[in-house]
């Protein structure tokens, strides 16, 4: 590995790259076989962060190809209404992906919601079905953010076999999934978290360390092993440094990592922003297109 000073892992780079190979699929699969996959987002409410991400989602979508709808609900929607839209779309032919955008408005059951959708259409991977295909390394619908850490560690890094990892973070949503994901891979892998003893022992082991336990710059560049790829999950809002801005309310978006010390380190690093967050939406559109090979029957195109 790499001993001088980081190599930032642009995450723009490759999440361009795997928007246009989706592109390219989804116009294969319309040539070959008159498919067009399709993707339904479901936003209940009007939280703004969540309406960036629909609209988002959607735009991309549609820039590659694919059938997209979005279904805006308002904030007191019923469990029983969302239930129903979420039922009609399993069984459209037209659909092959769905996605419930997260977090739900109160008192809606998010796992109930979660649970009710078509295990081969959850292209948020978050069913249980499909965390129990990954965990038995069966093929699975694998969330989106695990699965970009994990290309960008192929591009990167290239083989990951026989390296140590350490997932820093145990969620269902990215922790445990990327945890399987590295281990089908072939690295040794430990997953530690905020509770962890010694945690920063536990990080300078890793050949390639994973932070997504979220807390700002919780990571500090002497907990990273010299030449170690460093992938950096988290999203926080802190005050900025400057007091005058600090005094105004104005924040900035940071990572889990203290990115100024750990890129001393580090032989690759993502930034935060600019890094793993930009493949999620790329990631998405590729489960779409999984999904709907897979549900037509489809082995290559």
């Amino acid at each position: 590995m790499p001993e001088s000073s980081a190599q930032l892992i642009d995450g723009k780079i490759y999440a361009e790259r795997l928007r246009a190979q989706v592109a390219d699929q989804v116009a294969a699969l319309k040539a070959a076989h008159g498919l067009q996959p399709g993707l339904a987002v479901v936003l209940v409410g009007d939280d703004p962060a969540s309406q960036i991400y629909v609209r988002s989602k959607g735009e991309h979508s549609l820039a590659v190809g694919m059938h997209s709808v979005t279904h805006r609900l308002p904030a007191d929607t019923t469990q029983h209404e969302l239930l129903r839209l979420v039922g009609e779309l399993n069984v459209d032919p037209l659909i092959h992906g769905i996605l419930v955008q997260l977090p739900l408005p109160k008192p809606l059951d998010e796992k109930a919601v979660l649970a009710a959708i078509n295990p081969d259409k959850d292209v948020d991977g978050l069913h249980v079905v499909n965390a129990g295909r990954l965990a038995s390394g069966q093929p699975a619908l694998t969330p989106c953010t695990p699965l970009g850490c994990m290309i960008l560690l192929r591009e990167t890094v290239g083989d990951l076999t026989g390296l140590n990892a350490v997932v820093v973070g145990r969620s269902v949503l990215v922790g445990r999934p990327i945890a399987q994901l590295l281990l089908q891979a072939d690295c040794t892998v430990t997953i530690a978290h905020s509770r962890s003893r010694d945690l920063p022992a536990i990080c300078r082991g890793a050949d390639i360390l994973v932070a997504a336990v979220g807390r700002p710059r919780m990571i500090r560049g002497d907990w990273i092993k010299p030449g170690a790829a460093v992938i950096d999950v988290g999203i926080n809002r802190v005050p900025f440094d400057d007091p005058v801005k600090a005094a105004e309310g104005r924040t900035k978006v940071v990572g889990d990592v203290h990115f100024k010390e750990a890129s001393q380190v580090a032989g690759w690093i993502t930034p935060v922003p600019g890094g793993v967050g930009l493949m999620t939406v790329a990631v998405l559109l590729q489960n779409t297109v999984t999904a709907a090979k897979r549900q037509m029957g489809i082995e290559s195109v």
